[in-house]
Order: structure tokens, then C-alpha cells, then sequence
């Protein structure tokens, strides 16, 4: 589903070039719920964003269902992405001028779904926020608008769910309940899932472990039996 060939990322900073990536390579087959954890500036977000496509790297490439995304135009990467891909933020991205409901549709309207109301009202009902779907970000808590954040990058049923930190501006309780969600919609639904996280009490969950350190890849631990979706 996600192949990875010789990926690097480099920055100039202050003159010089700084290096973010080094030559990752790994494969992600579908339906597998991987974690990518590491070090604040190990390169997490930055890899999970390449694979995103919202980024080109500087070298390497990148695969998602076959097709090399670090060569496609924008606009057939917008595409790609709208098709196949969710991404869900630390920080929730919601547009603040529309409702829960309004949020949700974003992706089934650009799709030209002309159920998109309807769809948005089911997936709202699926994170347990039916009768919040009137209500805008800014009257909702930190964990409401993350479920409707991951209610929204799974409005298009994408093959790949993509999430960073998910559950970094959370509280334990309710980030328990984001954790649940991401993973029921690994499990139920078949979505290949990669997140990054520093919690290792998520990646616990997760059916392989990828750790990062200084741009390369220190370990890659395949779990034998990850626990399943937590009670």
C-alpha cells in the first residue's frame, strides 16, 4: 500500500544544510496499523507529511497504491489525496465558520458526493457526536473536534489514514476515546493506518513499530500480537 524508497529530506537553515531524512526505506502493506514514534526532531511529522504528499522530498520516492506520488502534478496528487488519503492533525484544523456537520462534508462536497449531508450526519453519529452536528469548533472540546477532525478524514473512506500526534493536546481519558476510534477504523474498516506518536501506550496498540532517530530509522519491531481495540 505505502512503499518508501531511499527517501531524504534536506533543509537549508542559516546557511547550511540541515538534514531531516537519510535515506528511509520501508514498506507499509495494506490494512497494517503502523506507528512511527521517536525523539522531538527525529523526523516523524516530516515523513508522515511526505507520505501526505504535502511535501516533496529531496531524493527517493514515494509509492501510495502503486503510484509514485513524488512525480505525479498537483493537481493529480490533490486528487490522489482526496481518493485515497486522510490525515488527521495534532491541532484539529477544523474550519472555524462552519459546523461539526458543515466540517465533515468538506471532503464528501469537493468528491461531489450529492449525499455528502447525509454521509456527514452517519459519520457524526459514528464518533458519538449526533447532536452536536449544529455546533461550531469553538463550541466544542478539545476532544469533540478531534473526533470530528478523524470523522472528517474518514468522510471518503480513504485507504490510508494518516495521524500525528492525534492525541498530543488531548487529556488520557479522552485521548483514550480518539485511540479507540483510529483503531476501530483500522480494524473494522480495513483503513491502512500510520501515526506518530510520543505516547507509548498508542504505539502499544500498534501491529508494527517504526522508531526514528537523527533522520534514519533505529528499529523496526513487527509485533507478533498487538493488543486489540481497547475496552
Amino acid at each position: 500500500m505505502i512503499a518508501i524508497r531511499n527517501l531524504s529530506m534536506r533543509l537549508s537553515s542559516g546557511g547550511r544544510e540541515v538534514s531531516i531524512l537519510d535515506d528511509i526505506t520501508f514498506e507499509v502493506p495494506a490494512k497494517q496499523f503502523l506507528a512511527i514514534v521517536g525523539p522531538s526532531g527525529s523526523g516523524k511529522s516530516t515523513l508522515l507529511g511526505l507520505i501526505a504528499g504535502m511535501d516533496a522530498p529531496t531524493s527517493g520516492t514515494i509509492a501510495l497504491d502503486g503510484r509514485d506520488i513524488t512525480s505525479l502534478p498537483e493537481d493529480e496528487l490533490a486528487r490522489l489525496r482526496r481518493e485515497k488519503v486522510g490525515y488527521v492533525f495534532q491541532s484539529f484544523h477544523l474550519i472555524p465558520t462552519l459546523t461539526a456537520r458543515e466540517n465533515v462534508a468538506v471532503p464528501l462536497e469537493l468528491a461531489g458526493d450529492p449525499e455528502a449531508d447525509g454521509k456527514a450526519d452517519a459519520l457524526l453519529r459514528a464518533v458519538g457526536l449526533e447532536a452536536r452536528g449544529q455546533h461550531y469548533p469553538a463550541q466544542l472540546s478539545g476532544g469533540e473536534q478531534q473526533r470530528v477532525a478523524v470523522a472528517r478524514a474518514f468522510a471518503n473512506r480513504p485507504a490510508i489514514l494518516l495521524a500525528d500526534e492525534p492525541t498530543g493536546n488531548l487529556d488520557t481519558a479522552t485521548g483514550q476515546q480518539v485511540i479507540d476510534l483510529l483503531i476501530r477504523l483500522n480494524r473494522d474498516h480495513g483503513s491502512t493506518l500510520v501515526l506518530v506518536t510520543h505516547d507509548p501506550a498508542l504505539a502499544a496498540y500498534a501491529d508494527r513499530v517504526v522508531r526514528l532517530l537523527d533522520g534514519r530509522i533505529a528499529s523496526d519491531e513487527l509485533r507478533a500480537s498487538a493488543p486489540g481495540t481497547p475496552p
